[in-house]
């Protein structure tokens, strides 16, 4: 490996977050991974769990030690659950390392929000503050300038936001109306098995979670409201559908004045010129979750509804890659000053 390589260790090497980091990051032409991290399986070898990854990772898994860390790295992604970054991330700080976080710890600012959506107790006010909140779009000119600690956006987050934040921002739609109807594939809730993700209880079956309840909420709103200027609250169903990759995002909202698919589609092309991984869908097609599987694009597409005056706004993504791995690269890349899509490059998975 060269010498001018970022070197950088991946603490959750063994979730699907981190696997996927792993994939996209071996091909990365300015990074090298020198320690991949799980706390529960120090010492093995990750292709004992993930068997594909045979002759593409050769390294041991690391235990948590933060000095042991930065003395392989000089930047962290933390691929692991709410309520175990808080504690994690502060180390790793302190032993002088940049990190990349991809749980929800710090992606909410009030303290007191955070603990009552996530039911753990919040980082320190201070890290929350000093926090960048990645959603790469939305947030470019932040995530470029120097800093310590990046907070990855969720998966139902980036795509909901990407799909309203152009037209909250030219106020084309009432901030009061907005539904938010969100399905996920499974990998969503991660590899370890539960009741709801248990093969005879997903195959063949729709169902809704976390309704009204979903930890996403805040952060959507968050970001909606600081985009508006104004207090924006939003309606927001969360489902399970039998598969295992993607997101899709039907939005609904009510109109401020007339305004055509057409329109729709020129405004959002204005807002997400020279941002790679947004594409806007021609009038008439809509996307679909296959459509952008293994990739980090974000595909949106309209409809207006004359007779109700409302519009209809469909957004999709791999939750795996621009919902997590994917958008951490992407951040990395504009925080580093270099290419935008260094690493990120990859088509889609078709069929």
């Amino acid at each position: 490996m060269a010498e001018d390589k970022l070197k950088v260790a991946i603490v959750g090497s063994t979730g699907y977050g981190g696997v996927e980091l792993i994939r996209f990051l071996i091909e990365h032409p300015h990074v090298e991974i020198t320690s991949v991290i799980s706390a529960s399986s120090a010492g093995d070898f990750i292709t004992d769990g993930y068997p594909h990854l045979q002759g593409i990772v050769v390294q041991q898994l690391d235990g948590v030690d933060p000095a042991q860390i930065a003395a392989k790295a000089d930047l962290a992604f933390t691929a692991t659950p709410s309520g175990v970054s808080s504690k994690l991330v502060p180390t790793l700080l302190d032993a002088g390392l940049q990190v990349i976080d991809l749980s929800g710890d710090f992606r909410i600012q009030n303290r007191e929000e955070y603990e009552a959506w996530y039911n753990h107790p919040a980082p320190s006010q201070q890290l929350l503050q000093e926090a960048v909140y990645g959603l790469a779009e939305v947030y470019k000119y932040e995530i470029q300038r120097t800093f310590r600690l990046l907070s990855n956006p969720g998966c139902y987050s980036t795509t909901s936001l990407l799909g309203l934040v152009p037209a909250i921002a030219a106020g084309w739609i009432k901030s009061d109306s907005i539904i938010i109807d969100a399905k996920s594939g499974v990998s969503g809730a991660g590899r370890g098995t539960s009741l709801m993700t248990h093969y005879a209880e997903i195959n063949e079956n729709l169902k809704a979670y976390k309704v009204n309840k979903h930890q996403h909420i805040p952060e959507i709103e968050q970001v909606l409201t600081d985009v508006a200027g104004e207090e924006i609250k939003v309606t927001f169903t969360t489902h399970l559908v039998p598969m295992t990759r993607g997101i899709m995002s039907t939005m609904y909202a009510q109109l401020n004045d007339q305004y055509s698919v057409d329109q729709f589609i020129e405004l959002y092309e204005q807002y997400y010129a020279g941002r790679p991984f947004v594409r806007i869908r021609k009038n008439g097609t809509w996307p679909a979750t296959k459509e952008v599987l293994g990739s980090n694009y974000c595909d949106i597409g309209f409809a207006v509804d004359e007779r109700t005056n409302r519009v209809t706004i469909i957004a999709v993504t791999d939750n795996v890659v621009k919902g997590a791995a994917g958008q951490a690269i992407q951040n990395l890349n504009l925080w580093m000053g270099w290419d935008e899509t260094a690493g990120l490059k990859m088509s889609p998975v078709y069929p």
